[in-house]
Formats: structure tokens, C-alpha cells, sequence
């Protein structure tokens, strides 16, 4: 290394912009005077600039992950009500929301219940806390799929448009029983399931069992051939509860019709 090598500081700013380190641009001047003060080595002075620079890296692309993502906002495990779905492991959806293993085999997650049980809430409970693990993850009707995919065929551009799904770790098909088979080319639906199978994960939601998938697929030889895929390395949760929606609004007229009954007693003058 050349010994005489001379630096210009006042050239850091720059230099760090041309290195796109702007956490270290940032914040290099409180941490140098800190270093100063308290005699900290180069070493330690380096080491605490470049974690500080990762970590903010981090941060900054789990925000681009969920943009990307589009989650359902406010829907995070912190704001699912467990104690309503009893039948559902708040341990197990927490171990299944730290990815790891089932996301590296490529397994899947089926969710199954009537409408309003709160499938789509922990379906997007469990995409949000894989990206802030650091997976990549989309959300999507799977009626809304289906329509980019037939665009795509129509296009001549199917393989290309699955392929780009592969840089997802999972992708969240929600409602798929919403999807009728009399909509064009419903197969491309198939033809995305069977491409990921083994390789990347999916996590359907459906109100429907498996029986009443023949209403989504052309066939029923393609029917079970999409079952097939998605039940082997699966985990299955059954979610047949009263609807959330239905409770709120029963909470809700209940709420209502105390507040009445309390006004009607201040305003009832006691009989004599």
C-alpha cells in the first residue's frame, strides 16, 4: 500500500455520497467527535459507522419489502384477536411467521373458514412478519392474479410473468374460491401453482373445502392436481368460527343499546 497517500476531509461528504453509505454521511461527525472525546481505536470507530450503515440498510429495505408487498394495512399479529379463534396456535402461527425452514422447502399454508373469520387478517398478520424478517412477500386477491396471468398469456408472456413471482418467498393468495372457472383461461392459476410447487411457497385463504374447488379450475383432473401441489408440505388451519364482522356488529348494537338504556334512566323522574 502506498504510504503516501493523502486525504482531503473535506472531500468525506462526497466521497461517502459517491459510496452511497448516506447513514454514515449522516452521522460520521457525531460519531467522530464522540470518538475524539472518549479515545475510541480507528478500529472501533469503523466498526460502529459500518453497523450503524447495515442496520439502516435493513430498516430501509423492509420498508421498500412491505410497499412491495401490499399488505392489507393495520393487519399484524399484534392486532389479531387469538382468543377468537381458539382452534388456531398463537405459538404455531408465530414459529410459522418467523419463515425459516417451510420457506426454504418451499411449503405452504392453507387457511380455511367462512367469510369475516378473520383468514385474511392472519393471512396478512403472517406475510407482515416475514418481511420484517427479511423475506419478500405478496399479497393479491387471487381473483386479481388470475387477471394479470391471463394478460400475460394473451401477451405470450406467461412463463416470464411466473417467473417473476419466484423472487417472492411467498405469495398470498386470498379468496381463491372467488375465482370462477367460467372467467378465460383459469388455468394459468393451475399453471402458477404447479411452477412454484416444491420450489417457493404460496398461502391460500378459501371459504370453500377442498370439494368445491371444481368451481375454480377447467377440470376436475386439474382440480386435483392443484390440491395435490398445495396440501403436500402443508401446514392446514381451520378457522370455522362466527364471523369477525358479524361479532363486531353485535358488540357494537350492544354497546348502543346500553348507552340508550343509560340515558333512559337519567331522564325517567322516579314515581311517588
Amino acid at each position: 500500500m502506498n504510504d503516501s497517500i493523502t486525504v482531503d476531509a473535506a472531500r468525506l461528504p462526497l466521497l461517502l455520497q459517491e459510496l452511497r453509505l448516506p447513514t454514515i454521511a449522516a452521522m460520521w461527525q457525531q460519531f467522530t467527535a464522540r470518538a475524539d472525546r472518549e479515545g475510541w481505536p480507528a478500529a472501533q470507530l469503523l466498526a460502529t459507522l459500518a453497523e450503524l450503515e447495515l442496520a439502516d440498510r435493513a430498516r430501509r429495505r423492509v420498508q421498500r419489502h412491505l410497499v412491495e408487498a401490499r399488505l392489507p394495512p393495520g393487519k399484524t399479529l399484534g392486532s389479531l384477536d387469538f382468543h377468537a379463534i381458539p382452534m388456531v396456535s398463537h405459538a404455531h402461527v408465530s414459529a410459522l411467521a418467523t419463515g425459516d425452514a417451510w420457506l426454504d422447502k418451499g411449503s405452504n399454508i392453507l387457511l380455511f373458514g367462512p367469510s369475516g373469520s378473520g383468514k385474511s387478517h392472519l393471512a396478512a398478520a403472517i406475510g407482515h412478519a416475514l418481511v420484517e424478517n427479511g423475506y419478500r412477500v405478496l399479497f393479491t386477491r387471487a381473483t386479481d392474479l388470475v387477471q394479470r396471468l391471463q394478460t400475460a398469456r394473451q401477451a405470450l408472456a406467461l412463463e416470464s410473468a411466473v417467473e417473476k413471482l419466484d423472487k417472492y418467498h411467498l405469495v398470498i393468495l386470498d379468496d381463491l374460491c372467488y375465482v370462477r372457472r367460467d372467467q378465460a383461461e383459469t388455468s394459468v392459476l393451475f399453471e402458477m401453482i404447479a411452477a412454484r410447487y416444491e420450489r417457493r411457497s404460496l398461502l391460500v385463504t378459501s371459504n370453500q373445502p377442498f370439494g368445491e374447488w371444481t368451481s375454480v379450475f377447467p377440470d376436475a383432473a386439474m382440480t386435483l392436481a392443484a390440491v395435490d401441489r398445495l396440501v403436500h408440505h402443508s401446514t392446514i388451519l381451520e378457522m370455522n368460527v362466527e364471523s369477525y364482522r358479524k361479532r363486531a356488529a353485535a358488540t357494537r348494537q350492544n354497546r348502543w343499546k346500553a348507552s340508550d338504556n343509560k340515558r333512559d334512566t337519567r331522564t325517567t323522574t322516579p314515581q311517588g
